[in-house]
């Protein structure tokens, strides 16, 4: 039977690539623009071609200084949330449970974070941090531990990683939640009639149907968190000094504060292209790692299984001679 191709179903989705258009290609076409040119104001540009650009990977030069050392604090805070809300999210999947009022309970709860605002999430953290008037703040100090986000490098990183964590592990828990739902009911009796341990259960059944859902986890995460702006620019400002000052906000300071529009829009085009080739790498990597699972599972040899001697054939009993 011949398929009916229908091409007026293109313009059905006309708008959309037109909405596109217009809010996507066209900016991005003027930061490309503008990351050409160079300016003193009074709308007058001079062509300056990839000037801005040799000068943001140049270790040598202040952009390029700047620039790659917050590049450098986005792919230690990228990386340390990554190994911690990952674990942390399925760990909380596997203890939440699978039926009963409680499991509404539990997706309520987990849901809260979600919900707050990335500003209003900053602005409780700040108060929260506090050592004069903020709960922790407060209590860590009347503990003995001079805490001071305000002040101190690494107070001021813990904050930043204690806030991403509390506000975004919910989400890779309830993905990895929804993952461990789909698993039918007969796995989980297959495995307690073979006598399997809870690792052998989670190696051999939950791992592997939580892979897909783990690839949008880490790929989410990781775009979060290498983009984020928000709550630390609330919480430190970017300080103390400039040791929580990660690419957004790096990029904020060039662009509105110091109003370098050539430098800011180079600047801002490096920065998605490398989101974009790391996210392309933990795709290609993820999935091929799942083919590869997949490919040596089938390709293993069958063991055909040895006859258990209670199986074995009785030869037939010969009649005695003499005997009617």
């Amino acid at each position: 039977m011949d398929k009916t191709v229908n091409q007026k179903a293109w313009f059905l989705v006309l708008p959309v690539f037109l909405v596109v258009a217009f809010s996507a290609v066209l900016p991005l076409m003027t930061v490309v623009n503008y990351s050409m040119q160079d300016t003193f104001g009074n709308n007058q540009f001079f062509w300056n071609g990839v000037g801005w650009f040799k000068e943001l990977l140049d270790p040598s030069t202040d952009l390029g200084g700047r620039f790659l050392a917050s590049l450098g604090r986005n792919l230690f805070f990228s990386l340390v949330i990554l190994a911690i809300e990952v674990p942390l999210g399925i760990v909380v999947a596997l203890s939440m449970p699978r039926e009963g009022w409680t499991v509404a309970a539990c997706l309520v709860i987990l849901a809260l974070p979600l919900l707050i605002p990335w500003n209003v999430v900053g602005t409780i953290w700040q108060i929260f941090g506090r050592p004069d008037i903020g709960l922790l703040g407060y209590t860590l100090n009347a503990m003995g531990l001079d805490y001071n986000y305000v002040s101190n490098d690494v107070d001021a990183w813990i904050t930043v990683i204690v806030m991403d964590v509390w506000h975004w592990t919910s989400l890779v828990a309830l993905l990895c939640y929804a993952g461990l739902k789909s698993i039918p009911e007969a796995y989980y009796q297959a495995a307690q009639i073979d006598g399997a341990s809870r690792w052998a259960v989670f190696k051999a059944i939950q791992l592997p149907k939580m892979n897909r859902v783990l690839l949008i986890a880490v790929l989410l995460r990781f775009m979060d968190s290498f983009m984020i702006y928000t709550e630390p620019f609330v919480v430190t400002g970017g300080g103390p000094g400039n040791s929580t000052t990660f690419v957004s906000i790096e990029l904020v300071k060039i662009a509105l504060g110091q109003f370098d529009l050539g430098k800011a829009a180079a600047l801002s085009l490096v920065y998605n292209l490398i989101i974009l080739i790391v996210c392309w790498i933990f795709y290609t990597v993820m999935t091929n790692a799942g083919v590869e699972r997949k490919v040596q599972a089938s390709s293993e040899p069958a063991v055909e299984p040895k006859p258990s001697a209670a199986l074995k054939p009785v030869p037939a009993l010969k009649p005695k001679e003499g005997v009617a």
